[in-house]
């Protein structure tokens, strides 16, 4: 179930508001939890048992934090909390990154002349299990680190971890931000009014702009690369680009949005990243909970700024690529996010601030460059799109039809432009001077009808964020 679809906004959304609202404020995380456990297990009907270790997630994760809280030695302390993160890590990487390192044993093995090969377990990547892994270890190193107390409610604690709202594709929120609302919140009108404004937005955002512009890159990819004009697979990536922000943007202020509804306070995920003007300000900008837990969490712990930077950087960037994938393109994405930082942090960055328009222009570039690197998981087929984006590095004995792009520049240039402008900070700007009015009121009504005719006319894709 995602929210840009009928089955959540027409049934789901409904009547769990119905129950929220009218059970007493004792029951509203029992309310919630068993409204996450649905939902959750709609996404993986097909796989149920992967409810059930969610569900053990939290178990497992309640003791673990009670048993280290309750020691005063700080050795059998970190003993429970390297045995909660083993438990957590664990199952993270047996089911998204375990068939990886067996094929890269196996394909090693092969070049070796040797006969030991490994079968593939071929697991299906539970829904969200990057996500709830990240949130409930940040709980359990900050208990460790008593930064916060130990949650002495299993309802509780599995209320902040199967919330439905932040379930699946984050943001990532962090223990600390939510443990007082856990116990005392309260949904007034104005945050059920704010929080229905916050999730059209954001539907219009994934259904209006991120569904719309990812026809072009979905074309791109059906015609083939090696078929494309150097016009047109710039157009791509661009779209693409427009695409990943929008889906991933819509998806976090619908969550936002939702959670605000419940009496919730999310932190905010996105700040307009493609006004950007280095990759540093643009990790800064883009996804901020993941870029904030592997600072908080990874960064500082292994000396941050203070010693061995651009090692501690390598490590950092190495597995936020691995967070978003078991392939080596994500890989080859976080050194390059890691190259582009070090080189600010030795002076480029220093430059690109202090001429502007410069910095733009180089993140105009270097944007739809990385993003293409995160797209294509094939290598051979990453190399064939970067000798059609290069026309010096093209194969001349392919056939290309030199004037494809303009076709589809007729077809996608009202989302494409569309995009571009809600990219800068002019229209956020307005829709907060105005979002009171009833003007505004009256056209996020018809926003919304419009996301709901578009979702009515099929006109919908899966988040881009699930299968991370």
């Amino acid at each position: 179930m995602v929210f840009s679809s009928f089955a959540f906004i027409i049934y789901f959304l409904p009547l769990f508001l119905f129950f929220y609202f009218f059970v007493p404020s004792f029951c509203e995380n029992a309310v919630i939890l068993i409204g996450s456990l649905i939902f959750y297990y709609y996404g993986v009907k097909d796989n149920p048992e992967y409810l059930l270790l969610m569900i053990l997630s939290v178990v497992v994760n309640y003791v673990v934090a009670r048993m280290m809280a309750q020691s005063r030695q700080k050795g059998v302390r970190k003993g429970w909390l390297i045995t909660g993160l083993c438990y957590n890590f664990g199952c993270l990487f047996i089911f998204k990154y375990l068939d990886f390192l067996l094929e890269n044993f196996n394909l090693v093995s092969r070049q070796l002349g040797k006969e030991m090969q490994f079968e593939l377990t071929d697991l299906v990547l539970p829904i969200g299990i990057s996500f709830y892994t990240f949130q409930i270890s940040s709980y359990l190193i900050d208990v460790y680190r008593k930064k916060v107390r130990v949650e002495t409610s299993l309802l509780n604690l599995g209320t902040y971890l199967c919330m439905f709202p932040q379930l699946i594709a984050g943001p990532i929120v962090t223990y600390s931000q939510v443990q007082k609302q856990l116990a005392n919140r309260k949904a007034t009108w104005s945050n059920i009014e704010e929080g229905m404004r916050e999730f059209t937005l954001g539907l219009a955002s994934k259904v209006l702009l991120a569904n719309r512009v990812g026809g072009l890159w979905n074309q791109v990819v059906t015609i083939g690369f090696e078929s494309i004009s150097t016009p047109l697979a710039w157009l791509g990536i661009v779209a693409y680009s427009f695409q990943i922000y929008f889906d991933f943007y819509g998806y976090s202020l619908m969550a936002k949005g939702l959670g605000r509804i419940m009496g919730f306070t999310f932190p905010d995920n996105f700040r307009q990243p493609y006004m950007s003007k280095t990759m540093s300000e643009f990790w800064r900008r883009w996804h901020i909970t993941l870029g904030s837990w592997f600072r908080e969490y990874v960064y500082i712990p292994l000396g941050g700024n203070r010693k061995h930077t651009y090692r501690n950087l390598l490590i950092v960037w190495l597995l936020t690529g691995l967070w978003h994938g078991a392939s080596w393109n994500f890989l080859l994405w976080g050194l390059i996010c890691f190259v582009l930082i070090a080189l600010e942090k030795a002076g480029l960055g220093k430059i690109m601030e202090r001429f502007p328009l410069l910095g733009h222009g180089y993140m105009l570039v270097v944007i739809p460059l990385f993003w293409l690197v995160f797209a294509v998981t094939d290598l051979g087929q990453l190399g064939l799109y970067f000798t059609r984006l290069f026309p010096f590095l093209e194969d001349k004995s392919q056939a290309v039809f030199a004037g494809d792009f303009i076709k589809y520049i007729r077809i996608y240039a009202p989302p494409l432009f569309a995009s571009l402008l809600f990219c800068i900070p002019f229209p956020g700007k307005l829709y907060r001077k105005t979002k009171a009015t009833f003007l505004m009121t009256l056209f996020l009504v018809i926003l919304f009808w419009l996301c709901m005719y578009n979702l009515y006319q099929g006109l919908d894709n899966p988040f881009l964020y699930y299968q991370f």
